[in-house]
């Protein structure tokens, strides 16, 4: 077995300035859903602790979870809100964790759309919506007539009511609790990547038909959370390559290629007018949503950056093949961020180990999605412990911080 290489003379710890702050590295962890987050979707002392945790020793930038801005917005159990004073306090205390270790945060924003539980919807009154009435498959249709909450298209009201809330949740993470971003989940066939695709978007109105039909909504939410917080404080993930959750990917009816590129020339457009977001996020196509990517295909990427001059954060297996990918994005140039999830799960300490060359625990796929459970969330040790800091709560649940 090959020796775990040190990072510590690549560009991923070299500090890069990104919006109006300095991160003291490049290493970013990514967003990831965990179901850790109170009935309510209130943050949790568990969440705090997490966080805190991937914070110390670090410096750089934690995405958070996916957050809904508001309840409208498509819900899964067990996970986090910014919408009610409760929600807004809870992550203020989650983030000025963060903060005291020396740490940044950007707080991920989502609306779900047609991937929402129909059932669990239902149970609160709310409808299972979408681009179009076109389900991501036979199985998410089955389920939304068996709860009796049939997808159905947004109107045009509530597609105006989701870029409001979008722009007030945007306020309430930056002014109230005080996190350095915001970043619009454009990604992984949820709401906003719904529209953009072809396959998903069958609209004959504004919102749909043209490449700039379809990527109205992404930009007229990018735009609003501009408006509202400063194009410093606002980012966005994308990705391309994922056929995942009914989306095709390269396969698609139009190749991605064609319609995020125009999504990233707007992007760059409004940069050079002098609203330059913080950051792109994207997703590599070695990775398929939660899973490494099957696809055996080779894909150049090099069009993202060629159209974004900005900070540009690339996420996707990053720490495979001895982090040959990883050592050769971060130092191509002096503008690459490099997101990781599944690693950061399981090695609180990932950005000192990676500096440090030390070897990486392996995550617990089995364990990322254990709902309102301290085990195989704060039950991880860094390197050379014995015992993980939080051993004693393994078998005490998750409590709201508000």
């Amino acid at each position: 077995m090959s020796k775990t290489p040190t990072l510590a003379n690549t560009n991923l710890f070299k500090p890069i300035k990104v919006g109006k702050v300095e991160l003291k590295n490049r290493l970013v962890f990514a967003p990831t859903t965990r179901y850790r987050a109170s009935k309510d979707f209130v943050p949790t002392d568990s969440m705090l602790k997490y966080y805190e945790q991937r914070a110390e020793n670090n410096g750089g930038l934690l995405v958070t979870e996916a957050t809904y801005p508001d309840y409208s917005f498509g819900l899964y159990p067990d996970t986090p809100m910014i919408k009610t004073p409760a929600q807004v306090a809870g992550w203020k205390k989650v983030i000025e964790a963060v903060h005291n270790k020396g740490s940044f945060v950007s707080i991920q924003l989502w609306h779900l759309g047609r991937t929402a539980s129909a059932e669990f919807n239902k149970s609160k009154g709310l409808p299972l919506v979408g681009a179009s009435p076109i389900y991501m498959d036979e199985d998410s249709e089955k389920a939304a007539k068996e709860a009796g909450n049939e997808l159905r298209a947004l109107t045009i009201p509530e597609i105006e009511n989701i870029v409001t809330e979008y722009a007030a949740a945007a306020k309430r993470a930056i002014h109230e609790a005080k996190a350095d971003f915001i970043e619009l989940h454009g990604a992984h066939g949820y709401l906003l990547d719904q529209f953009n695709q072809p396959g998903s978007n069958k609209r004959t109105d504004k919102y749909g038909g043209s490449i700039e039909n379809r990527a109205r909504l992404i930009l007229e939410a990018v735009d609003a959370c501009i408006e509202a917080v400063g194009a410093e404080h606002v980012a966005i993930r994308l990705s391309p390559y994922a056929a995942v959750q009914g989306i095709k990917g390269v396969d698609s009816e139009i190749h991605p290629i064609s319609y995020f590129g125009y999504v990233l020339s707007e992007l760059e457009r409004r940069a050079q007018e002098g609203k330059r977001l913080a950051y792109i996020s994207v997703v590599e196509p070695r990775v398929n949503g939660i899973y490494d990517s099957k696809d055996k295909r080779e894909f150049n990427t090099s069009w993202i950056s060629e159209i974004w001059k900005g900070v540009l954060l690339r996420s996707g297996a990053y720490l495979n093949e001895n982090y040959k990918f990883l050592q050769h994005d971060v130092d191509e140039n002096d503008r690459t961020l490099i997101g990781v999830s599944r690693y950061y799960t399981s090695n609180p300490d990932l950005a000192d180990r990676l500096k440090n060359g030390h070897e990486l625990t392996p995550y617990d796929r089995s364990k990322f999605y254990k709902h309102s459970s301290n085990d195989g969330y704060l039950t991880w040790t860094r390197y050379g412990e014995k015992e993980p800091q939080y051993k004693d709560l393994v078998d005490v649940a998750p409590e709201p911080l508000a």
